[in-house]
């Protein structure tokens, strides 16, 4: 995974970014250069990509942008890259620039001053979403630096998420015709759930929705279902397949940092995601604490563990963290009892519940 640096043209003497691009420069993501002018091809999609710096206007670098928008790969525009991001985001010229906001990630403050360096942020900016910045006029000497090894810093702290947006987002449209016929699988295991009408179920890492309609239907007209994914074209697919509407609600999140209230939860279904996750145990722990007492874990795939291992080429490892030895301990120590555990050929369950 790297941070690609596409400059449009060669930098002047002195460099201002030559202190972050040498090796050990900057902290975070190793930072790789691409230079169309001298012939580097551009990178033809996101696949190993962490973020993006456009230091001009390089309008063949305009789909890979595109690419990232929609991914939420953090991208630093500056000068004529400025333009670019415009243009990419659907807008020429570029946003009025303004003073960042005290929460902004990148260049903070609040009252027109840089969080990392206490002085006047050195440029007019602006933001496209929730990863893409502006800079119209690059800044100059120690700013230029400081100002992306900064940004190598936000890029290393979202690569998680960049990742799993990078590679669903692309997916996001064939998704559930893809899997459509996963659907019973999915109907029969939220089945097993003891939600009644009225609760509230969550269905993290919920993709395209395809439990969403069988939780409905266990917590009734009077309940609410809602559907959580870190990949908004995800969301965007479970919407354009019915999936929202009075009690039923899509929310783009991080299922190990919940925005919601402790004990407000009576089931949460969750497939083919706690394996995936870097930190399991953080996670269950998360799930516990929205879930109210009393309330159930359903975690689910419409294959067994063995299957996909052989799927992928791979033994069985004793690691893994769905293991019944690996798993019961995991969710003991995290708020949880499991009540029925199955690995079968042609499914995994693991039923729990909240003391």
């Amino acid at each position: 995974m790297a941070l690609v640096v596409i400059r449009h043209a060669p930098a002047p003497a002195p460099d201002p970014f030559a202190p972050a691009l040498a090796p050990g420069g900057a902290s975070g993501p190793e930072i790789r250069r691409c230079d169309p002018w001298s012939g580097d091809p551009l990178p033809a999609g996101l696949k190993d990509i962490e973020g993006l710096v456009l230091t001009g206007d390089t309008p063949e670098a305009l789909p890979l942008l595109r690419e990232a928008l929609a991914a939420e790969v953090p991208v630093l525009a500056l000068g004529g890259g400025a333009d670019l991001l415009a243009r990419a985001a659907g807008g020429s010229p570029p946003p009025a620039p303004r003073a960042p906001e005290a929460a902004d990630p990148l260049l903070g403050g609040g009252d027109g001053h840089d969080a990392l360096y206490g002085r006047p942020v050195p440029a007019p900016a602006f933001r496209v979403g929730g990863s893409a910045w502006g800079l119209t006029t690059p800044p100059e000497g120690d700013g230029a630096g400081g100002l992306l090894g900064r940004f190598a810093a936000l890029v290393a702290g979202r690569a998680e998420h960049t990742a799993t947006r990078a590679f669903f987002t692309p997916r996001a449209d064939a998704w559930e015709e893809r899997f459509a016929y996963q659907t019973p699988a999915y109907e029969a295991a939220v089945s097993r759930m003891g939600l009644t009408e009225g609760g509230t179920a969550i269905d993290l890492g919920c993709g395209s929705g395809r439990a969403l309609p069988a939780l409905r239907r266990l917590v009734g007209a009077s309940g609410t279902v809602l559907g959580v994914d870190l990949t908004p074209a995800m969301l965007t697919a479970a919407a354009r397949e019915g999936r929202t509407g009075p009690g039923r609600l899509l929310l783009v999140a991080d299922c190990a940092r919940l925005p919601l209230a402790a004990s407000t939860v009576h089931g949460v279904f969750a497939a083919g995601l706690l394996d995936h996750l870097p930190k399991p145990r953080t996670a269950l722990a998360e799930w516990a604490r929205v879930c109210a007492p009393g309330g159930e874990l359903l975690l689910f795939h419409p294959s067994g563990r063995a299957e996909r291992a052989a799927r992928h080429g791979r033994p069985l490892s004793p690691d893994d963290p769905l293991a019944e030895p690996n798993l019961r301990p995991a969710l003991e120590a995290t708020g949880w009892r499991l009540a029925e555990y199955e690995d079968a050929p042609d499914h995994f369950l693991a039923r729990a519940r909240r003391p």
